[in-house]
């Protein structure tokens, strides 16, 4: 087990601690290598898990794992408060949904491409991914804006809890189809020489540094939320970019393991990885931010702008064109990674 494995979550602890000691403004440098470290143990420590209890169930373990912390992160800003907290749980929601679709995925497409030229993928697997994201996706972030109990990109109190059922119901879904009725169609079709499962006694210590490693996460998070406003505002940026860099740091280690597997060959692995990413992002942070949305009495705003809704719907409608085959080349990775620099910069400068 690598060194900065064990020494992030305690490192990040000791900060934490210390920040009641008046840190000043090293705090905050501090806090965000500390955060940043903390993330990728949690992830390294969840891969060691996922090796542990094999495929399909191995990405489901990291996609958890990562949702878990982007969960944390958005709840803590939520708690703390902040002219764009009730925004947060979409902007962060919508950036990871981008991310993932148009700059992990076509990343790990053109660097496949690159490399073995074309790639193959289990159709069934992605089409049943593609299905459920799109579902949620809409449901959550556009269907808000055409609702008419309350006006504008809001959802009723009644409609907001009939929504987070849904995309749970949908979620579990499509877990269900992942590791039970249909596990084949989400496994490379042919087995690659795979590294020995780590050992029981690796695996129980992994889980038990995994919680760690979240806790500590939570902790400096909420430490963290206040400055990270503050300085989108002083720079004078939209509040929709603090959503991009939380979703930003909790997708980093995720998106190098699915880069790793595409280069690799093997593309069902990575896209496994970034799809279950995204459906856990959207299916089960919604519902739990609603819920506390709910329980603080505030309102949620969760329907995007027309903008950013002609971006998303151009997302997936160049998935389901760049999935349609179950071959992928390099034209399908530039194609997405053009969407996601778009992305970005209308993020700026709207």
């Amino acid at each position: 087990m690598p060194w900065w494995t064990l020494a992030a979550p305690v490192l990040g602890g000791a900060i934490w601690l210390g920040a009641a000691s008046g840190l000043g403004g090293y705090f905050v440098i501090l806090a965000a290598l500390a955060l940043a470290g903390s993330v990728a143990a949690a992830v390294h420590h969840a891969e060691i898990v996922a090796l542990r209890v094999g495929e399909p169930y191995g990405t489901l373990v990291l996609a958890l794992a990562v949702t878990l912390i982007e969960v944390t992160l958005i709840a803590s800003v939520m708690i703390v408060g902040g002219p764009g907290s009730t925004s947060l749980a979409r902007d962060t929601v919508f950036a990871a949904v981008m991310i993932i679709l148009n700059g992990i995925i076509g990343l790990s497409l053109l660097v496949g491409g690159l490399r073995h030229r074309e790639q193959v993928f289990s159709l069934e697997g992605a089409s049943a991914a593609q299905l459920a994201l799109a579902t949620i996706v809409v449901m959550t972030l556009v269907f808000p804006n055409y609702t008419v109990t309350i006006p504008g990109p809001f959802y009723s109190p009644g409609q907001l809890g009939l929504v987070a059922i849904v995309s749970v119901v949908v979620y579990g879904a499509f877990i269900f189809t992942q590791t039970v009725a249909h596990r084949p169609f989400f496994l490379e079709e042919e087995a690659s020489a795979a590294a020995l499962p780590p050992s029981n006694t690796l695996a129980v210590a992994s889980a038990f540094l995994l919680l760690l490693c979240l806790i500590t996460v939570v902790a400096l998070a909420h430490s963290l939320a206040p400055h990270l406003e503050a300085a989108v505002t002083r720079f004078g940026a939209p509040n929709a970019v603090v959503g991009v860099i939380i979703a930003g740091i909790v997708l980093l280690p995720e998106g190098l393991a699915a880069l790793s597997a595409a280069r690799h060959n093997r593309l069902q692995t990575s896209l496994n990885l970034a799809l279950g990413s995204a459906l856990a992002s959207i299916g089960l942070t919604i519902p739990v931010i609603s819920l506390l949305s709910l329980v603080m009495g505030s309102r949620l705003v969760l329907g995007i702008d027309s903008k950013s809704t002609v971006l998303l719907m151009l997302s997936l409608f160049a998935m389901t064109l760049v999935l349609r085959t179950g071959r992928t080349i390099i034209l399908h990775g530039v194609v997405l990674l053009v969407i996601f620099a778009i992305y970005l910069f209308t993020t700026i400068v709207p």
